[in-house]
C-alpha cells in the first residue's frame, strides 16, 4: 500500500466533512480544499498519520491475536512435540530451534535457568532445522532419540557441543550418552519424525517467524535471543493474565 496515497486519503476524511466527499465534488477540488484546511492546520497531518499507525497497530494486534488462537492447541499440546520443564506446568514455553543457530546455543543457558528459577514452567520444543543439512540431521536424530528415552539429555548434549552438528558429530554424541545408534538410525525414518519437522514449518510460517530461535509464551510472540530475565518476566505477565 503506498502510505503517501493513503496518508493523503486519511486526511481528506479528517479534514473534510462527508457530504462534501459525497457530493460529487471533483478531486482537484478536494485537493485545493484539503490543501487550504492543512495550510490553516498543518498540526492536523501529524494527527491523521498517528491515528492512522494506530489503527495500524491495533489491526497487527488483532491479526496476532487471531494466529495464536488458531495455532494455540498444536502449539501446546502437540503429542509429537518433545515436552520438558513440568508437563502439568501453568504456563507454556514454546521454542522453534536448531542445533546448528549459535543464538540457540547461547539461549540454552537461559532457557535452563528459567526452568530451575520457575518449577511450574512446561516447555515445548519445535525441531525447525533451517541452517543445512547438518541441521536436519541432528533434529531428526533428537526426535527418534525419544524412542529410547534419552531426548532431554541428548538435547542438552548437542546444544553443549561444540562446531556444527553434522551426522559425524552428531552420531558421536549419541554414542557418547549410551544411545543405541543403529535403532536411532532407524527411528530417524519414522513418518512422526517428518511430521514433527512439517508442522514445525508450518508453525513457523504462519506465526511469521523468520529465525531461531523464536519463542511463543502465552499470547507474546518472542523473535531471537532471549536473557532469563525476560523470559521470566514474560512468563509472570501470561500467568497473571491467566488468573
Amino acid at each position: 500500500m503506498n502510505l503517501k496515497r493513503t496518508t493523503w486519503a486519511f486526511a481528506a476524511c479528517a479534514v473534510l466533512p462527508f457530504a462534501a466527499l459525497a457530493d460529487g465534488m471533483e478531486e482537484s477540488r478536494i485537493k485545493e480544499l484539503v490543501l487550504e484546511t492543512i495550510r490553516e492546520n498543518p498540526g492536523i497531518v501529524m494527527e491523521a498519520v498517528a491515528i492512522l499507525e494506530q489503527r495500524q497497530v491495533a489491526a497487527a494486534e488483532l491479526a496476532r491475536a487471531d494466529l495464536l488462537s488458531n495455532n494455540r492447541d498444536i502449539l501446546e499440546k502437540d503429542p509429537n512435540a518433545p515436552v520438558l520443564g513440568n508437563p502439568e506446568g501453568d504456563v507454556t514455553v514454546v521454542e522453534f530451534f536448531d542445533y546448528n543457530c549459535p543464538y540457540c546455543r547461547r539461549a540454552m543457558d537461559e532457557v535452563q535457568g528459567l526452568l530451575e528459577a520457575d518449577p511450574n514452567v512446561r516447555l515445548v520444543y519445535r525441531e525447525w532445522p533451517i541452517l543445512g543439512e547438518g541441521s536436519v540431521f541432528a533434529a531428526k536424530a533428537a526426535l527418534a532419540s525419544r524412542k529410547q528415552g534419552k531426548y532431554e539429555e541428548f538435547h542438552w548434549a548437542m546444544m553443549g557441543m561444540s562446531g556444527r552438528a553434522e551426522e559425524a558429530s552428531v552420531m558421536r554424541i549419541a554414542a557418547e550418552i549410551g544411545l543405541d545408534v543403529g535403532q536411532l538410525r532407524r527411528d530417524m525414518e519414522a513418518p512422526e519424525v517428518q511430521e514433527h519437522l512439517v508442522t514445525s514449518m508450518d508453525l513457523s510460517k504462519s506465526l511469521g517467524f523468520n529465525g531461531t530461535p523464536s519463542f511463543v509464551i502465552g499470547d507474546d510472540l518472542v523473535p531471537g535471543f532471549v536473557e532469563q530475565s525476560q523470559l521470566i518476566e514474560l512468563v509472570e505477565t501470561n500467568r497473571k493474565a491467566a488468573e
